[in-house]
């Protein structure tokens, strides 16, 4: 059986792997990634960094600093903390972008650090980005960047990995939004949770870098862990591009040259033809037309004509983020601008992904063209999309936008509502005033492509969902099971936990719903304040309901959306003994786990304690009944029912152990590995 293309890359970046072993999904492994990326939350990695007690970066060559989040903020304790970044990045010699140079994954991109064939990682959910060059990106989170800087390793699980072959080619004005959007909402069903999606068939050659760009970074929002393009032509032209850039901009020594597309050609990375896929996904890309994500999930969608029939009035509306802020983004916008004015009750914001892009978006004239319709310029970084800065909802306020994220309170109040779509659109909606296409303005000339619709500019909005729904399809490939070795209990670990259950049924509930975004940037937070605040943005009440000892069971996707490490913290510093769940985003759980904090999968309780409790609305349930969680037998005991789970393995009892992944680094480093 041969390899899948992110196995193959794993393989490659994988540390102490025997001699003539095979890696495979489920594989634990030592990882030495390429790169790794973090922002704004360099100054909560440098304390663990120093706690691990690491007195400098093993390579100096592999971390990337970027200030993108807050750059808004000139409080002296912001400004002070990006000093604070700064002069540490000079002090190790780390690479080092200010605030305005752009978001982090795009600068990664630009700045070659990001290659065909590379494992790259971030301190970030949205690097799934780096797939679209044909590199495994995925996010890791802030103690596993520490690791990194002290020992240039850290620990990976290979996931799954699921092929969606892309078949048939764009219509005319439909783009790589339009088919994330209409991936996140046809496959809905956690078909790809905690996957690594690879991109393959022949419809990706139709696709530009950019779409790339823009199918990879939402890839997080459907679920996965990546989501990886093949190299390619499109690959391979982006890349020669990049490498002009450099040659003109004078670099001494770039990291993208035409020799090294040349090794590229002859050596690039490709799945296996017998490659076992976990799961394998059919996509029509000539049945996407343009559908609208929300309000505030990813996973309802609603073709743009049904939408545009409802006349929703909007207040704002955003073209910014590192999912569409690039130069393509910028043209269609403008050419749907071009000659009208902003809707007098609407605030258009824009931001460009990176000054480089601001550069030449001006230089093309399609700057100007915007701000002359009214909209709002910001600097080139996250701002309103993250929830920060100028221009974010307040409550009872509607946006459309076209950043990769709509939880509720993701872009200011809980009380908003935010809905998702194209550039194009976001542009139509700001001119109108309300959700609508570019075709449907009163048009004294010809400006933008029509957007069609199936058969017509304004076909049945359900011929399109049946249409789309048609081209698409997911199988489920089942593997050899494995043989089971008896599990083992560390000394110190415990047999068993006991805790009154407390049910939070809502599925896929975010990590902006479990930890506030208001707080996830405010260094100083000390345990007991982080513990007061967890799940307000999810419950306001759940404090008043929790208490000390309590275990946690949650619904499927638990965790899902940002990497923010506090929102597991912030539930073990509030007394939460352990969470389980139908299942977990994974990189929620490697927060989890590196901080020594219990997480555990179990769909059958869960879904008998939500049946139990379906005539209940609220949003946190004390179920009444005390849980015993049996280690030893991997069971769960309520009611007289016992539930079963998958054991825990050397790897998280470890962790719990020694408290989390930072004193296990730091009893590394004592002893000279």
């Amino acid at each position: 059986m041969g390899q899948t293309l992110v196995e193959k890359i794993a393989q490659r970046f994988a540390v102490g792997v025997p001699e003539g072993h095979t890696v495979r999904s489920g594989d634990y492994l030592s990882i030495r990634p390429a790169h790794v990326m973090t922002h704004d939350n360099t100054a909560a990695v440098i304390p663990k960094f120093e706690k691990m007690g690491a007195t400098e970066i093993s390579d100096p060559a592999q971390p990337v600093f970027t200030l993108d989040h807050d750059i808004q903020n000139t409080a002296p304790e912001n400004l002070g903390k990006y000093a604070k970044i700064e002069a540490f990045a000079k002090k190790e010699g780390v690479a080092f972008y200010p605030a305005g140079r752009g978001i982090g994954h795009q600068i990664m991109v630009e700045e070659g650090y990001v290659l065909p064939g590379s494992l790259v990682v971030a301190s970030d959910s949205h690097s799934n980005l780096y797939g679209a060059l044909g590199a495994l990106g995925t996010p890791v989170v802030r103690t596993d960047a520490a690791a990194i800087w002290a020992t240039g390793r850290t620990w990976w699980q290979v996931p799954d990995v699921a092929r969606v072959r892309f078949s048939g080619e764009l219509q005319a004005g439909v783009v790589g939004k339009d088919v994330i959007i209409a991936l996140c909402g046809v496959f809905n069903k956690d078909e790809v949770l905690n996957c690594c999606v690879e991109f393959t068939g022949p419809g990706v050659a139709g696709l530009s870098m950019e779409e790339r760009l823009t199918i990879s970074n939402m890839t997080t929002e459907w679920g996965a862990l990546a989501g990886v393009f093949p190299y390619d032509e499109v690959t391979r032209q982006y890349l020669l591009a990049r490498a002009e850039h450099f040659e003109e901009r004078g670099d001494q020594a770039p990291r993208i040259t035409a020799e090294l597309v040349r090794k590229l050609d002859a050596d690039a990375l490709q799945a296996d033809d017998d490659a076992l896929y976990a799961k394998e996904l059919e996509f029509d890309l000539a049945a996407v037309t343009p559908f609208i994500s929300g309000p505030n999930t990813v996973k309802t969608i609603t073709a743009l004509p049904e939408l545009e029939e409802k006349d929703i009035r909007i207040d704002k509306a955003y073209l910014m983020s590192c999912v569409n802020a690039r130069v393509q983004d910028f043209e269609a916008a403008a050419k749907v601008v071009r000659g009208q004015r902003v809707a007098d009750h609407v605030e258009f914001y824009i931001a460009a992904a990176s000054d480089e892009v601001e550069r030449e978006v001006k230089q093309r004239g399609l700057w100007k063209t915007l701000l002359d319709a009214g909209a709002i310029e910001l600097p080139p970084g996250c701002g309103a999309c993250i929830g920060l800065g100028r221009g974010t909802l307040e409550a009872g306020e509607v946006g459309i936008s076209a950043t990769n994220r709509n939880f509720k309170g993701r872009m200011g109040s809980r009380d908003a509502f935010v809905y998702l779509s194209s550039p194009a659109v976001v542009a139509a909606s700001a001119i109108a005033g309300r959700i609508t296409s570019p075709h449907s303005l009163d048009d004294k000339e010809p400006r933008a492509e029509p957007v069609p619709m199936g058969s017509g500019a304004r076909a049945d909005a359900r011929t399109a969902g049946e249409a789309l729904q048609r081209g698409s399809s997911c199988r489920v490939n089942k593997r050899p099971p494995a043989v089971a070795a008896a599990l083992q209990i560390l000394p110190g670990f415990p047999k068993q936990i006991e805790g009154e259950l407390l049910l939070v049924p809502q599925d896929n509930l975010n990590t902006d719903g479990i930890y506030s975004k208001d707080y996830t940037y405010k260094e100083g937070m000390t345990p007991e304040q982080m513990a007061a605040v967890a799940m307000e943005n999810y419950d306001p009440n759940f404090q008043k309901i929790a208490k000390e000892g309590d275990i946690l069971v949650g619904g499927y996707n638990f965790g899902s959306g940002s990497s923010r490490e506090q929102a597991a913290t912030a539930l073990k510093y509030r007394g939460i003994v352990m969470i389980i769940a139908g299942s977990f985003s994974q990189t929620y759980k490697r927060n989890a786990f590196n901080n020594g904090y219990i997480c555990i999968e179990c769909p059958e309780l869960v879904d008998d304690l939500k049946a139990a409790h379906a005539d209940d609305s609220s949003a946190t349930i004390r179920v009444g009944g005390v849980g015993t969680v049996n280690f030893s037998e991997s069971q769960i005991e309520f009611r007289g029912t016992q539930y079963g789970f998958s054991p825990l393995g050397e790897i998280a009892q470890e962790l719990v152990v020694k408290g989390g992944f930072e004193v296990v680094i730091k009893e590394q480093l004592s002893a000279g590995n």
